[in-house]
């Protein structure tokens, strides 16, 4: 299949996007399960990536996954956990994956990790209605799982398009699965927070998730450590 295919003179702008952004999300799809039918090189990739705007939103990127079956966690998921709040925050929080009550509730951040979340984000004078929620993985991994590496690439797509439309300054990533994710690395987590790291030109700070910090109470120090760069970063970047 080759880009030169696709002509976007000739689809609306808004159709194009969506056909491109599907097709792109299929393509790594059909990549990862081993397909050779026809050319899915990264090559190919990269060049049907490169078509894309910057222009879709995140309520049309919800609206397209709404019923994804694209993994096996769909067979069990109760509710596609999208993501929350501000749609141009300067700073989103990314966790790994939704939660038994995420799942339960249709929103990520619940329950007793969403509230300590809430406490953290108040620590340092913001609300839940100033930044941007949402998780790597969109479907709750039963038994509490850690994503597998499949699951994960079946989803990055999505995440990395919601970051594109939020268009935000900073990223705090909340647990190791989604800060390796997003920064290409096999480091654990004690070795990448505490600094900022860049992505795609955006700041971003590795954090342990709330869920970990009630299971190991000591480690709420180093978060709020964490915290203290992140908020001194994110206020002065406003002047």
């Amino acid at each position: 299949m080759s880009a030169k295919l696709i002509d976007k003179k000739k689809i609306p702008p808004g159709k194009a996007l969506n056909l491109i952004e599907g097709l792109t999300s299929y393509l790594h799809f059909l990549s990862d399960m081993g397909c050779t039918g026809f050319n899915c090189s990264k090559e190919s990739l990269k060049i049907v990536e490169s078509l894309s705007t910057n222009n879709e939103t995140l309520d049309g990127i919800e609206s397209e996954i709404k019923n994804c079956t694209l993994c096996g966690l769909s067979l069990k998921r109760t509710n596609i956990i999208f993501g929350t709040g501000n749609h141009k925050a300067r700073l989103i929080f990314i966790g790994g994956a939704p939660d038994e009550n995420d799942d339960k509730n249709g929103t990520p951040f619940t329950g007793a990790p969403g509230d300590l979340l809430t406490n953290i984000i108040k620590s340092i004078k913001l609300t839940r209605a100033d930044l941007y929620l949402c998780t790597l993985v969109k479907c709750f991994p039963h038994g509490g799982k850690k994503p597998t590496p499949k699951e994960i690439k079946t989803c990055l797509p999505f995440l990395k398009r919601q970051i594109k439309a939020v268009k935000p300054e900073f990223i705090c990533t909340l647990g190791e699965t989604a800060a390796q994710t997003l920064l290409n690395t096999g480091e654990p987590l004690s070795m990448l927070r505490g600094r900022f790291h860049d992505y795609n030109g955006i700041k971003l700070i590795p954090t342990y998730h709330p869920s970990h910090l009630l299971k190991n109470p000591v480690d709420k120090r180093p978060v709020w450590e964490d915290m203290k760069k992140l908020i001194k970063e994110y206020n002065m970047d406003q002047y």
